[in-house]
């Protein structure tokens, strides 16, 4: 994937739909000259969901637009006529997406499973009608209740890669290499460091045809931990792996140090690594 293409986090604000207001209506038909209310209620608002899918690889989509609003319900009208609810918004990511609350930093929930849906917005409830407000004393009621407001925040989305391998290694370590050579994509190497500049993901069979999937990570180096080099800004998408694969360069000065500078690295941001 192309610098720029990759995107694992974003900031977006979310409303759900107000709802629809309720009906102030009283029948009127040629026989029934003293006909009672019928004002219907009005539409639920639409919300705004998130959903898993497995094609995607970023958040680039929602780079650009940072506002989403699910549709209003409809109005009530005479003769009992309920408003229609108003239209839901799916939001499609990607596997491995962890939702939080900009404001607060609450965790919402985790998209982890093609198909799954997570609430984010819950649309407004529509209004009452007018004949749910006649009483003994008022047989005739002109009032109405008016829609509410659908619930509005601003998300944050943070992309977590799942992998089965993620790869772990120095700069120049030749871990798009290995990456190319055992799923046979194309990532990108070249001789000097920070050739990769986002995460690889390839696909790999065994011989009972499961797949598995190998994340190349962007080198780490001492202090990624504290932001140095390309800092913290990866380190997420092997928290989710179940295999952590060190590739090490046989030809190092120091392999045993550059191992023990990853190890290091790895428990200063993470020590459940």
């Amino acid at each position: 994937m192309k610098k720029g293409f990759f995107v694992d986090y974003v900031k977006i604000k979310v409303k759900g739909g107000r709802g629809g207001n309720g009906c102030i209506s009283f029948r009127r038909e040629k026989y029934v000259p003293k006909g009672g209310p019928d004002g219907g209620d009005g539409g639920d608002g639409g919300s705004v969901y998130l959903e898993g899918d497995e094609n995607l690889m970023t958040l680039l989509d929602y780079k650009y637009r940072r506002f989403y609003k699910a549709g209003r319900g409809e109005h009530g009208k005479g003769k009992n006529m309920h408003g229609k609810k108003g239209e839901d918004i799916v939001l499609k990511v990607p596997l491995g997406t962890v939702v939080k609350d900009a404001k607060t930093g609450k965790i919402l929930g985790e998209i982890l499973e093609h198909g799954q849906k997570l609430l984010v917005a819950k649309g407004g409830k529509g209004g009452r009608g007018n004949t749910h407000f006649v009483s003994p004393t008022n047989r005739a009621p002109r009032i109405c209740e008016e829609g509410k407001e659908g619930e509005e925040r601003e998300i944050i989305l943070e992309l977590k890669m799942l992998s089965d391998v993620a790869i772990v290694g120095l700069p120049n370590s030749g871990k798009s290499t290995l990456l190319n050579r055992l799923t046979g994509t194309h990532a990108r190497t070249a001789d000097y460091p920070f050739t990769t500049l986002t995460p690889n993901l390839g696909i790999q069979k065994d011989a009972n045809m499961r797949k598995y999937t190998i994340c190349d990570v962007p080198g780490i180096i001492e202090g990624a931990s504290k932001g140095k080099g390309l800092g913290l800004q990866f380190l997420r998408h092997i928290e989710r792996a179940r295999i952590l694969l060190f590739l090490i360069d046989g030809t190092s000065e120091n392999p045993e140090r550059d191992y023990s500078t990853l190890l290091k690295e790895l428990e200063n941001y993470n020590p459940l690594l």
